[in-house]
């Protein structure tokens, strides 16, 4: 089987997410796409704004368009949400032969240094890293990095949450979950 882990805040969760998972997947021929919502992730420094159990249920709802998607709640607790830890809790579950990708956005990947145990991230997975228009980043040399060039994709869960405070429902989320955002009366 080949997994790929999807981390994020998925605050909330919308159409960019969604094309590059299902990029990857077709792309690198994956069985699965974990998308695994961060409950307490230590670089946003506090800017999450749905409750971690919203953001699960809207990965959920946005993973019904694909049967290749599936959402973890590895990362659900009070303790921060480290990659590595995560990558263990995975690894145990897995048969050999089994292989273990990382999806990431670029800018993500070039803070990689900065991870808790970052050395030991490299080791236990293969990059997919999701090359955006005109972010340059260097590559460890001992990660195994997959360049996955995309179309620009110029939506981001700010601004949705922004033109979700104004009343509006951008047309990047999907349907179920716009639904559930009203329903809930999330980023308000």
């Amino acid at each position: 089987m080949k997994l790929a882990l999807f981390g994020g805040t998925f605050d909330p969760i919308h159409a960019a997410h969604l094309t590059v998972a299902r990029e990857a997947a077709d792309r690198f021929a994956l069985d699965r796409v974990l998308f695994i919502p961060n409950a307490h992730p230590p670089h946003k420094g506090g800017t999450v704004t749905a409750d971690y159990e919203d953001r699960v249920r809207m990965a959920e709802l946005a993973c019904q368009e694909d049967p290749r998607f599936h959402v973890s709640k590895l990362e659900a607790g009070t303790w921060k949400s480290y990659s590595i830890l995560t990558i263990e809790k995975v690894r145990q579950t897995l048969d050999v032969g089994d292989e273990l990708f990382f999806l990431i956005g670029s800018d993500a990947f070039a803070e990689l240094r900065s991870w808790y145990r970052w050395r030991d991230v490299i080791a236990e997975v293969e990059f997919i890293v999701v090359t955006r228009p005109g972010h340059q980043y260097t590559t460890p040399p001992e990660a195994r990095v997959l360049r996955l060039e995309t179309l620009a994709l110029p939506v981001s869960s700010s601004d949705i949450r922004a033109a979700l405070a104004r009343g509006e429902t951008p047309r990047e989320l999907p349907a179920a979950v716009a639904a559930y955002i009203r329903e809930r009366g999330l980023y308000r």
